[in-house]
């Protein structure tokens, strides 16, 4: 140790010693287990296999006790040095371009507006109400059909109206379905605004397809609960049409609209107004001072 010590303080590599003290191998550990064993089974068997038992373990104590005290019995093992190489198959470090100009770039570097999130939203919206509105032709015989039911989320008098009255126009219902679906929508569009710069390969799957199965995997296990009039109608073929046709036009429109930096990639001084527009004016009240 001391030695080791020295040569820490020396600046000197530190030499590996040609031995190593180990513990020396020793089976007393197995027979007093053993004995634990048959001591503990004889009280279900027999009395005989608990006297064993006891023997090995009065045994196994002492002569593990004789390995240790009172001093444990060790055995010196060669060093056998080995030097490790980390080798590597690549011939060349690949590095990627994200931003050369910049010392440390926070990713995603570039996002979206919230203009375009809420544009993406309500692109969407008219693909998925077009959709609805085309099941309620075909399926229903009436556009009104899938709109009393989306109003019935939110609105306790859709429950109340009859089979046939789903079918016919109803005012408070189609206003209640408007702002339901427009706000559900614009929430959506933001969040396809935010999340596509985080997949800057093929991000229409995961605006089109991806998004829209994990949405609808939701509230088919939700939808007793939040709408069990839409959960008793609703046609999920149909459903997850609308909401693959919603991703796929809110994701064209948004990944169409023109980025711009985050606020942790752009330059000090920008930055430093955004987070601190107090200090910013007051430093520019100074200078025109001056």
């Amino acid at each position: 140790m001391g030695t080791h010590l020295s040569a820490e303080h020396s600046g000197e590599t530190p030499r590996l010693p040609d031995v190593v003290e180990l513990p020396a191998p020793t089976a007393w550990p197995l027979a007093l287990s053993c004995g634990v064993t048959l001591l503990f089974a004889g009280l279900l068997t027999n009395v005989s296999l608990s006297l064993l038992g006891l023997v090995l373990v009065v045994a196994g104590c002492a002569g593990w006790f004789k390995e240790v005290l009172p001093h444990e019995q060790e055995v010196a093992v060669p060093a056998v040095p080995e030097e490790l190489r980390i080798v590597t198959e690549r011939k060349v470090i690949e590095r990627v371009p994200v931003a050369p100009e910049l010392v440390r770039a926070w990713l995603p570097i570039e996002t979206y507006p919230i203009s375009a999130g809420v544009k993406g939203g309500w692109a969407g919206s008219v693909a998925m109400a077009v959709l609805a509105c085309s099941y309620g032709l075909l399926k229903a015989r009436s556009i009104w059909y899938p709109i009393n039911l989306l109003a019935a989320t939110v609105y306790g008098q859709s429950f109340k109206l009859d089979p046939s009255q789903l079918y016919s126009f109803h005012f408070d219902s189609f206003a209640i379905a408007v702002v339901l679906h427009g706000v559900g929508s614009t929430l959506v569009g933001l969040l396809y605004g935010a999340m596509l710069p985080m997949f800057p390969r093929r991000p229409i799957i995961l605006g089109g397809l991806i998004a829209p199965v994990l949405w609808s995997g939701l509230l088919y296990s939700i939808l007793d609960l939040l709408n069990p009039l839409l959960a008793s109608h609703i046609d999920w073929f149909w459903f997850m049409a609308s909401q693959v046709a919603f991703g796929v036009v809110a994701g064209l429109v948004v990944v169409r609209q023109e980025r711009i930096p985050t606020s942790e990639n752009l330059p000090f001084a920008v930055r430093a107004g955004i987070d601190a527009p107090g200090i910013m004016a007051e430093k520019r009240g100074k200078d025109e001072r001056k």
